[in-house]
Formats: structure tokens, C-alpha cells, sequence
């Protein structure tokens, strides 16, 4: 039982830190200008591409790969894209 409370514990602790880190980037993009934000969406479309593919390739959940996506397509719309 331990094991299992120390998991859900260390899942909270994660959930916890991605949303600052969500809450964080938010606030960067909003700041940035324009052209910085057209640029960083090119970047991060490039890089997104290769993270999917690298994704597909590998043996994991499809939950993940669904949360990658709408990660992606969340941060693109921050972005304007």
C-alpha cells in the first residue's frame, strides 16, 4: 500500500508543478511581441513535429499522445496559430 500512496503522491506533485509550468509559458507568450510569437510558433511547429514522430515510434500510451496533442494544439492557439 505504501508503494501505491507514494505514487499518487508523486502524480499530485507532478500535476502540480506542470500547471505552474503551464501558468508560466502562458505568461511569457502573452508578453512577447508579435514577431518573437510568429516566430516561436515556426520553431515550435518544427520541434512538435519531431517530438510526434519520435512519439509514434515508440511504445507508449495512447493517452499520452493524446495529451501531447492537445498540448501542442493548446500552445499553437497561445501562440496565434
Amino acid at each position: 500500500m505504501k508503494n501505491l500512496q507514494d505514487a499518487t503522491e508523486k502524480i499530485c506533485e507532478l500535476k502540480g508543478s506542470l500547471v505552474a509550468m503551464d501558468a508560466l509559458l502562458a505568461s511569457i507568450l502573452k508578453v512577447l511581441p508579435d514577431t518573437a510569437r510568429r516566430e516561436l510558433l515556426d520553431a515550435f511547429v518544427e520541434h512538435s513535429e519531431v517530438a510526434r514522430t519520435v512519439l509514434l515510434h515508440t511504445p507508449i500510451s495512447e493517452l499520452t499522445i493524446a495529451a501531447f496533442e492537445r498540448d501542442v494544439r493548446r500552445n499553437a492557439a497561445l501562440m496565434g496559430g
